[in-house]
């Protein structure tokens, strides 16, 4: 009888690590390799984006892939650097140590690129090297000899350009192989400082599993930034080390020794070294590249501005002319639905809740959609081409007189779309104080859940037709101002007081300007209508049903009006209680009900006056929305949507926090609900107090 045959072990799927300086191309890289197949959360701890994907090699075996924050260095300065640090450290215990790691280097800027390479090499783990962006490389006229560079490192290094899907047949040959070789880089660790490496190193073996190499290169960042590495590393250092620290310190500080420099400037002076013989500048061009003189342009101190107030002038200009058609047939198929269901279901609660409830909450909302898609075409194409950076860079100047600088900018940039993602981007500012600041202020440019409920008051404001587009464009732009402005103030404030600081000097590469990738800028606008669609088939459906509910109930006598139904309603009750706060500020209680429900998300208010005003609009009527906002009257008779009540809600809107999402995110982010609750305070406060003079001085000059 023949022994029974052995079962074969399961075989592990490799992790690797993919790292590199922010816009070297990292994130399109890891998209080509990964596809769909990601998830995507945060790191426990800290709310540092965490991105997961699984790619397969040539031969089929699937690969997983942690794509982890850009940085320029390990010695971390920020919450996302201190992520990667950690991770390839082997710090955290949510994420195991990578067996690979493929490093993104931008071949146009290659010597500052390697010396994140050059750290990670240190590591003593395998290593692949990809050179992206040759083709801007050559364009420049730089030759990068990647044969050379793999004969000096010891390492696969493989020429990519990831935008166009070239390399990406090599680098997953490379990742298939199971003999990935370690690198034999070696660089000269200045003479008065390599006993301590070695001594510091071998404390840290004695109180680690993690092996001698890793060790090594721990002890030469905590050299380099000391503090950085102490106070952001979640593992604390042993008594032992730190007395070993504190002794070669002292030493070196008797002797004069910069030993932080030191270790910098030689490991600069071995990626010197090596450029000289990987990189050709023989054929270089001369004179100003095509990016620079359109730089000249746009970061202008006066032609930068005119450049940036034209696109976004263009930016409205769009919103409000290519979107009115789609818009309208929006519109029209929301009416058709719901004179349908009128005519197809008995009368009854169910039909209202149907028509008045769904269609018209939902349906109000929907509208605004090619509007949103406008909106998110415009950002993912000024994204794509490298604008975005050339806007934080004249920002900068501005953001320097309110205490922070343009990396500041690009949070608030990004709030345009959404104050989440804008401040969850606040992670990559190092100073503790501005980022604070910056999260503080963020919610005050205006998102694109203000866009509806901008729209639909300028529609009301405008009712003719005959209105100059200008006209709507420019109040459009003076909303946003308004926000942007009021953003600067409260900065200025917060850093002069709260959070008293000097204002630190920015340092930002300004990346060559590239063709937008269509492709790339479509899949943006679809996710991003998903997420509205999504938005509105979930929370805003739910509040406009229960918002409904609130109307109907409870129930007025037979021969009552939809106006007194609502007057008498659950809703009613609590707008009636509101009033006597917003009446100085020319709201009723109809409005009031709106400023209360679109606490959940601020476009749910355009569907509670969906809900609200066609409710009271009689049978049949599906009307649009603003003509319903137009016949709306104050008990005595008087119009109730004037356009001077209409200005001051859309302040109010600029300015009051109306957002719990956002305050959630305020809260995981500062972790603490002492700042989300002055958020609140300070912003509501604000957009009451600035709106009562709005109102009362504009009904003092009679308008």
């Amino acid at each position: 009888m023949s022994a029974p045959e052995k079962s074969a072990a399961p075989v592990r799927t490799p992790v690797y690590a993919l790292v590199g300086n922010p816009n070297c191309g990292k994130s399109t890289l890891f998209n080509a390799l990964t596809g769909l197949k990601q998830k995507i959360g945060n790191y426990p701890g800290v709310t540092v984006e965490k991105k997961i994907g699984t790619a397969y090699s040539q031969h089929g075996q699937p690969l997983t892939i942690i794509d982890l924050p850009g940085a320029y260095s390990l010695a971390a300065r920020s919450p996302d650097e201190a992520v990667l640090r950690d991770v390839l450290l082997g710090r955290r215990a949510d994420t195991p140590i990578p067996d690979r790691i493929v490093c993104i280097a931008d071949a146009t800027n290659l010597e500052r690129n390697l010396y994140l390479v050059h750290q990670i090499l240190d590591l003593g783990r395998p290593v692949i090297l990809v050179l992206n962006m040759m083709d801007v490389a050559a364009k420049t006229g730089l030759v990068v000899r990647a044969a050379r560079m793999e004969k000096e490192l010891g390492i696969p290094v493989i020429p990519c350009e990831a935008v166009n899907g070239k390399g990406l047949v090599e680098l997953k040959l490379a990742m298939s192989r199971h003999d990935l070789p370690l690198s034999r880089h070696s660089w000269t660790i200045p003479a008065p400082i390599a006993p301590a490496v070695s001594e510091i190193a071998a404390s840290l073996v004695d109180n680690d599993e993690r092996g001698p190499l890793i060790a090594r290169a721990e002890a030469l960042l905590l050299l380099t930034d000391q503090d950085s590495v102490r106070v952001a590393g979640s593992r604390p250092l042993s008594p032992r080390t730190v007395e070993i620290l504190r002794s070669w310190e002292k030493r070196w500080e008797g002797e004069g020794t910069d030993w932080a420099g030191s270790l910098v400037n030689s490991r600069y002076d071995a990626i010197a070294e090596l450029c000289t013989h990987v990189i050709e500048r023989g054929g270089e061009k001369t004179g100003a590249s095509a990016s620079d003189r359109i730089d000249m342009v746009v970061t202008h101190p006066v032609w930068g501005w005119l450049v940036l107030g034209g696109i976004m002038a263009a930016l409205f200009l769009s919103i409000f002319t290519f979107a009115q058609v789609p818009m309208d047939w929006i519109g029209n198929q929301m009416a058709a639905l719901a004179d349908w269901v009128k005519h197809t279901m008995p009368a009854g609660d169910l039909r209202d809740l149907l028509t008045d409830g769904a269609i018209g909450g939902v349906g109000s909302v929907i509208t605004f959609l090619p509007q949103i898609l406008i909106l998110f075409f415009f950002i993912g194409l000024l994204e794509s081409t490298g604008y975005m950076a050339r806007a934080a860079f004249i920002m900068d100047r501005l953001m320097s007189r309110v205490g922070l600088n343009g990396k500041s900018f690009i949070p608030l940039l990004g709030s345009y779309a959404c104050a989440i993602p804008g401040i969850m981007a606040t992670r990559t500012i190092e100073d503790t104080k501005d980022r604070l600041v910056t999260i503080l202020v963020a919610p005050l440019m205006s998102c694109s859940a203000r866009l509806p409920v901008y729209l639909l008051l300028i529609a009301a404001l405008f009712p003719s037709t005959t209105v100059p587009i200008g006209a709507k464009v420019g109040i459009m732009i003076s909303m946003y101002a308004l926000g942007t402005l009021g953003a600067f103030g409260f900065a200025w404030l917060f850093k002069r007081t709260l959070l008293k600081g000097e204002p630190p000097l920015m340092i930002m590469e300004l990346p060559p300007y590239r063709l937008p990738k269509l492709r790339d800028v479509a899949l943006h606008m679809v996710e991003r209508a998903w997420l509205f669609l999504k938005r509105a088939g979930t929370i805003i459906l739910g509040i406009s049903i229960l918002l409904w509910f609130l109307t109907a109930y409870p129930k007025a006598p037979a021969d009552a009006t939809a106006s007194q139904q609502i007057a008498q309603s659950y809703a009613g009750m609590a707008g009636h209680a509101l009033e006597p706060v917003i009446k100085p500020l020319g709201f009723d209680w109809e409005i009031g009900i709106g400023l209360i429900t679109s606490f959940a998300a601020r476009e749910v208010f355009v569907s509670s006056m969906g809900v609200i005003f066609n409710a009271q609009s009689g049978e049949g009527n599906t009307a649009p929305l603003h003509d319903a906002l137009l016949a709306a009257k104050w008990p005595d008779g008087r119009a109730l949507f004037t356009p001077l009540v209409c200005i001051t809600l859309m302040v109010f809107y600029v300015f009051a926090m109306q957002c719990m999402s956002t305050i959630a995110v305020v809260r995981r982010e500062t972790n603490s609900w002492r700042w989300p609750l002055f958020q609140i305070a300070y912003m509501t406060g604000t957009a009451w107090f600035v709106c009562l003079i709005i109102y009362q001085t504009g009904r003092a000059f009679g308008f």
